[in-house]
C-alpha cells in the first residue's frame, strides 16, 4: 500500500504543460480576459450564435433583472434578437441606459431600461408598473440579479451576510411576488427563470452568504412551480459553473490565480461563456420548452460530477504510472 501511495501521490502529473493556443473571452467586442483552455477542450467548441428560430420570441415582453452587465446583457441581446421586447432593471442606471441602448441598435428592438434596488420592495413594485406601462404584462421573467464576494465566514460581519442576502434572496422574492401577482390579476401566464448557482445545492466554502440565498431561491422556485402552474406560470433554474465575466471574476478571482485551478477540474476542459448560457436560457423560457417546470439544469462542462466523485483526481496519474499500479493490483492476494 506504501508503494500504491507512493506512486499516486509522488509522481502524479498535471494536465500536458502545452494546453494549445490562447483564446481571448469576449462578449461583442470588448475583451474581457485572456485564458489558456485544456486540450480537450477541442471537443466542445461554444456555439456563440442564438440556436432558437429567429422571432420565436416575437410579440413577447421580457423583463430581466441584473440586465446591464454579464450574463443578464447577454440574455437580453438574445431574447431581444429573437424579436422580444425587453425591459432590464438594475442599481445603475447609466450602465443601463448604454446597455440599452446597444442591444436596441444591434437589434432593432427597442429594450427599456428602468433603475430598480431589488432589495427596495417599494421601488420593485413601483418597478412592475412601469414595466406593465411601457411594454405590458411580462411573458418571461428572468431573476438574473445577484450579489457575491469571497471571504473566511469568520470575517462576515452582519452588513455582509444582509447585503448578499437581501439582492438575491430577498430581492428575487419580491420580484417574483409582484410580478405573479399582477399575472394573476390579469389572468396571464409566464415563464420565470432563476440564474442560481452549483453550490446552492451543496454548499460551498468562503461564500456561505450566497450559498445559502441561491438554496432559498432555489426552494422558492420549486415551490412556486407545485404552486402556480394553475394560473399558467412555470418556473425553472439554471445553476451555472464557472462563465467568465468581468462583474463575477473582479470579485471571485481578482488576481486570476485561481483560472487554471478552475478549467483543470471541468472535463469539458474550458470555462462556459455567456453566449452558450443565453441559449440555455431563451429555450427554457420559449415555447419549446412548455412542459419543463421546476427543472434545476445544471451547466458547468461537468465540474460538479468531477468534484463530487471520489477518485476522479486519479486522472492525474499516467499511463506508466497506471502501469505500476495495475501490476501492484495483480500481486495482491486475498481481500
Amino acid at each position: 500500500m506504501a508503494l500504491l501511495a507512493r506512486a499516486f501521490f509522488a509522481g502524479v502529473s498535471r494536465l500536458p504543460c502545452d494546453p494549445g493556443p490562447q483564446r481571448f473571452f469576449s462578449f461583442g467586442t470588448k475583451t474581457l480576459y485572456q485564458s489558456i483552455d485544456a486540450p480537450q477542450s477541442k471537443f466542445f467548441p461554444p456555439i456563440l450564435k442564438p440556436m432558437l428560430p429567429p422571432n420565436a420570441f416575437q410579440g413577447k415582453v421580457a423583463f430581466i433583472t441584473g440586465g446591464g452587465t454579464g450574463l443578464g446583457k447577454a440574455m437580453t441581446t438574445f431574447l431581444s434578437s429573437l424579436g422580444a421586447q425587453c425591459v432590464i432593471a438594475s442599481r445603475n442606471i447609466d450602465v443601463l441606459k448604454a446597455t440599452a441602448e446597444e442591444i436596441t441598435s444591434k437589434t432593432g428592438n427597442k429594450v427599456y431600461a428602468i433603475r430598480c434596488d431589488v432589495r427596495d420592495p417599494d421601488m420593485v413594485h413601483n418597478t412592475v408598473l412601469e414595466l406593465i406601462k411601457v411594454a405590458g404584462h411580462p411573458d418571461v421573467v428572468i431573476n438574473n440579479a445577484a450579489g457575491n464576494f469571497i471571504s473566511p465566514s469568520e470575517r462576515l460581519s452582519p452588513n455582509g451576510w444582509k447585503t448578499i442576502t437581501d439582492i438575491v434572496l430577498n430581492g428575487t422574492a419580491y420580484v417574483t411576488l409582484e410580478i405573479g401577482k399582477q399575472l394573476i390579476k390579469a389572468q396571464k401566464g409566464a415563464a420565470f427563470l432563476a440564474i442560481t448557482t452549483i453550490y446552492a445545492e451543496s454548499g460551498s466554502g468562503f461564500v456561505m452568504p450566497s450559498s445559502s440565498a441561491k438554496s432559498g431561491v432555489e426552494a422558492m422556485n420549486k415551490s412556486l412551480a407545485a404552486e402556480w402552474g394553475r394560473y399558467g406560470m412555470r418556473f425553472n433554474i439554471i445553476q451555472p459553473g464557472p462563465i467568465k465575466t468581468k462583474g463575477a471574476f473582479s470579485r471571485l478571482d481578482p488576481t486570476g490565480k485561481f483560472e487554471k485551478d478552475m478549467i483543470e477540474r471541468i472535463p469539458c476542459g474550458r470555462l462556459g461563456t455567456v453566449e452558450e448560457l443565453a441559449n440555455l436560457a431563451t429555450f427554457l423560457c420559449s415555447d419549446y420548452a412548455s412542459w419543463i417546470n421546476g427543472a434545476v439544469i445544471r451547466f458547468d462542462g461537468g465540474e460538479e460530477v468531477f468534484l463530487s466523485g471520489e477518485f476522479n483526481s486519479l486522472k492525474k496519474v499516467t499511463k506508466e504510472e497506471w502501469d505500476v499500479i495495475e501490476g501492484l493490483i495483480r500481486k495482491t492476494k486475498g481481500s
